[in-house]
């Protein structure tokens, strides 16, 4: 298993989102989150005073899924947040060494199977 956490545009979001759904990957954490990286601050001017913002808002995307699928989910991510511009986000993978369904106790890639439709 591998948990795979990407940090994209905000506009970016909904098309991936949705993909993923059609794809049939409908288990996503979404977090907003601020960060820097090579993006430069941008400058505002509140009140008469220059202020630089350097952490940028983003979306934080993080999803859990079997070694096979990875390249899948991170193929349709690239395919909605890629403009080409700085700023565009980043994509980790991590590996997940075990993992349990608190409501059955289930444990491992079983939980990463869709629910039956009489037991959800």
């Amino acid at each position: 298993m591998k948990k795979i956490e990407a940090f994209v545009r905000h506009e970016a979001f909904e098309p991936i989102r949705t993909e993923l759904l059609e794809l049939g990957f409908p288990s996503i954490t979404v977090s907003e989150v601020k960060g820097s990286g090579r993006q430069r601050g941008i400058v505002e001017t509140y009140r008469g005073a220059q202020l630089t913002n350097h952490l940028r808002p983003k979306i934080k995307i993080e999803c859990v899924v079997s070694d096979g699928e990875v390249q899948t989910v991170v193929d349709s991510i690239l395919k909605h947040a890629r403009t080409g511009s700085i700023g565009d986000g980043k994509i980790f993978v991590l590996p997940v060494e075990q993992a349990w369904r608190v409501r059955t106790g289930e444990e491992g890639d079983l939980i990463l199977q869709a629910h039956e439709e009489d037991n959800a």
